[in-house]
């Protein structure tokens, strides 16, 4: 078992296989020794800020780039190959009223960079959003760097 894989399953966490793409489009696509991750929804629908709470939507953040950790998993192999998370992107459906989008998105950051430490760390963007697919909470995308 890899060194982030051992972390993910002490922190309770099994990588499911991943669902396959909705539309004509790759999970991954490697360049050079970026690795760009296509986008994922959340499974959890609503409008934070009205129908789902800040709270609830951090916690969506988190459980979408475990989905995002699962297709890089099936397409490299070993999440150790892993050098460093260089960008996440994350869309939050958001209420006219909301403006915590970086508070949300802190859920999927905070777990990567408590599975790849120092190298966890990332440029980001948190955007508020009207709509996103299928009516998800949040869509997340990554690039990262790979051996």
């Amino acid at each position: 078992m890899s060194l982030v894989e051992d972390k993910l399953s002490k922190l309770g966490i099994k990588l499911s296989e991943p669902k396959p793409p909705v539309a004509n489009y790759l999970g991954t696509k490697l360049v050079g020794n970026l690795l760009f991750v296509s986008a994922r929804v959340s499974e959890l629908t609503g409008v934070v800020g009205e129908n789902v709470t800040e709270e609830e939507a951090k916690k969506v953040a988190r459980d979408t780039v475990i989905l995002l950790l699962a297709i890089v998993k099936k397409d490299i192999v070993d999440l150790d190959n892993i050098i460093g998370v260089v960008k996440l992107q994350g869309f939050i459906r958001s209420g006219e009223k909301f403006t915590k989008q970086p508070q949300v998105l802190d859920g999927a950051s905070e777990l990567l960079i408590e599975l790849f430490g120092e190298n966890g760390k990332h440029a980001r963007t948190a955007t508020g959003v009207n709509q996103l697919p299928y009516g998800a909470v949040v869509q997340l995308d990554m690039i990262l760097q790979v051996k």
